[in-house]
């Protein structure tokens, strides 16, 4: 289960695969602790799984949106924005801002090694 396909569900089906998940690892946990699990890992797979499906959640709660746009879409609208526009003299290339801004950096020196006497 991938978060791309979790995020297309709409909240009820990913309630009922959240019931299902936790479902699972309930009777995961059963079986290891009586001795019938052969492979443990599955544990840690619908454990995986369960934080998918709550983080898409917490996802929608909070309002995030994690769409990006397509590379084509992102081309286009930049282009649009830039037709036409042309620099002023005035104002200064961002390389050239950066070079002026940035100051070097003070070196560390070591702290000399004192010698005790005994």
């Amino acid at each position: 289960m991938k978060v791309d396909e979790l995020r297309e569900l709409e909240e009820d089906q990913l309630g009922d695969r959240m019931r299902a998940a936790r479902r699972e690892l309930y009777e995961l946990r059963f079986k290891h602790a009586v001795g019938q699990l052969e492979n443990s890992s599955q544990i840690a797979k619908v454990r995986h799984d369960i934080a998918r499906i709550m983080t898409v959640l917490s996802e929608r709660e909070l309002g995030i949106v994690t769409h990006i746009p397509a590379p084509e879409t992102a081309a286009i609208a930049v282009k649009d924005k830039d037709e036409g526009f042309e620099p002023d003299e005035t104002t200064p290339e961002p390389e050239a801002a950066a070079q002026v801004e940035e100051a070097p950096k003070p070196k560390r020196a070591r702290k000399a090694k004192t010698e005790e006497k005994s």
